[in-house]
C-alpha cells in the first residue's frame, strides 16, 4: 500500500509547481520586474505550506528542504525560456486557470493529509486544507492590493474545504490509498473548472 508520506509529497510537488506558473501569471500581467516576479511565484507556491506547518508546529517544509524552491524556479525558468507571458490573451487565460486550480487541489489534499497526521478534528482539517491552498495566493492578492481570489473566485474555498471532509471521511473508515486520492483529485479539479467556467458561485446576500 502506497503511504501517506509519499501521497504527500506527490501532492506537495505538483501544488507547488502548479501554483509556482499561476504566479508567474498574475506577476507578469501586473507588470512586475523578475524580483517582483520571483517574489510573487515564491509566495504563492510556498506561503500557504509554510503556514501550515506552522500551525502544526513543525518546521516549514520549504525551509528545510532544497527541493520546493528549486521546484519554483526551474518553474519560472521554463516560462521565462519559453516566454509564456507573451501567450494570446486566451492561452494564457487557459494555462492560469488550469495552473490555479490543478494547485488547489493538490495543496488542498497534502493540507489535508496534514490534518489527519496532527490527528485533528474534522473541522481541523477541512481548515488546515483550505489555508494549505489559499494561504499563499492570499498572501500575495495583499501584496499587490488585490482582493483574495479565495473570496471571489468561483466555489475557490468552497472545493477546498469539500476536498477536506472528503479526505477525512475516507481516513475514518480507511479508505486512504492512491486510488482514492486520484479519484478525489480528478473530480475535484474537473468541479472548479467546471465551475469556473460555468461561473457557478455561493449565493451572494441581497440588499
Amino acid at each position: 500500500m502506497i503511504s501517506e508520506t509519499f501521497l504527500l509529497d506527490i501532492a506537495d510537488f505538483i501544488g507547488i509547481a502548479s501554483f509556482g506558473l499561476s504566479g508567474f501569471y498574475v506577476a507578469t500581467k501586473d507588470r512586475l520586474d523578475i524580483l517582483g516576479i520571483f517574489i510573487a511565484s515564491f509566495l504563492t507556491a510556498l506561503g500557504g505550506g509554510i503556514i501550515r506547518d506552522l500551525i502544526v508546529n513543525a518546521t516549514p517544509f520549504a525551509f528545510s528542504h532544497a527541493y520546493p524552491s528549486l521546484i519554483v524556479i526551474v518553474v519560472l525558468i521554463f516560462s521565462i525560456w519559453f516566454k509564456l507571458h507573451k501567450s494570446d490573451k486566451i492561452l494564457k487565460s487557459k494555462l492560469l486557470i488550469l495552473s490555479d486550480s490543478i494547485g488547489l487541489v493538490s495543496f488542498s489534499i497534502s493540507g489535508a493529509l496534514v490534518g489527519l497526521g496532527a490527528n485533528f478534528s474534522v473541522f481541523g482539517v477541512c481548515l488546515l486544507a483550505i489555508i494549505t491552498a489559499a494561504g499563499g495566493g492570499i498572501m500575495r492578492d495583499i501584496l499587490l492590493n488585490k482582493i483574495p481570489l479565495l473570496l471571489t473566485s468561483e466555489l475557490y474555498g468552497t472545493i477546498s474545504i469539500l476536498i477536506g471532509f472528503t479526505i477525512y471521511i475516507l481516513n475514518f473508515y480507511g479508505m486512504i490509498n492512491f486510488a482514492t486520492i486520484f479519484i478525489v483529485f480528478f473530480v475535484a479539479l474537473v468541479g472548479r473548472l467546471v465551475a469556473f467556467y460555468k461561473k457557478w458561485h455561493l449565493p451572494y446576500l441581497s440588499d
